[in-house]
């Protein structure tokens, strides 16, 4: 008997929480005793008393898995609301990476030609390394990096993905 398994899909979720010692902690657990994964996780403070916060996480997970993970996030005390951003239809998704790259002569021309035409800003320069910031989605972030790599990438530091639907409803 050949057992059909269930086909993963990309999710992005928006999880809005108490800001409170622990709920991260908590939040990551609910993901690693189960193991689901996380591809992605951003948590910043989001109200000027800087009371919640809004947590995004990325992950890959079959319809069945996913609506377990909402649930489950949903029931956690200090979890406002969760929404599945993929789900809901189209949404904004940005990351920042740094990026260092290390050269000279033709590399170092080369390093520069392609931060103009990915719009990388120069962050920090010497005169044998370049530190970039580029900002975008993640194919694009993943494209850039991969060119560097042929003119001298010394190291990356990305931050993870930050997402928010679209239109005029709030989360």
């Amino acid at each position: 008997m050949h057992i059909k398994s269930e086909a993963t899909e990309r999710h992005t979720l928006a999880v809005i929480v108490d800001n409170e010692p622990g709920i991260l902690a908590r939040i990551a657990g609910l993901f690693t005793a189960r193991g689901y994964n996380i591809e992605s996780l951003t948590v910043s403070e989001v109200t000027e008393d800087k009371s919640v916060s809004r947590i995004t996480i990325v992950t890959s997970a079959s319809a069945h898995v996913l609506e377990q993970i909402v649930a489950q996030l949903d029931r956690l005390v200090p979890v406002h609301k969760v929404r599945d951003l993929t789900a809901e239809g189209q949404h904004v998704e940005r990351e920042l990476a740094l990026v260092k790259v290390a050269g000279s002569g033709d590399h170092r021309i080369e390093a520069l030609r392609l931060a103009d035409v990915y719009r990388a800003r120069v962050v920090d320069a010497t005169t044998s390394s370049f530190v970039f910031e580029v900002t975008g989605g993640r194919e694009k972030i993943d494209k850039f990096v991969e060119l560097m790599s042929e003119v001298g990438l010394v190291e990356v530091a990305r931050t993870g993905i930050v997402a928010i639907a679209r239109g005029r409803e709030g989360a």
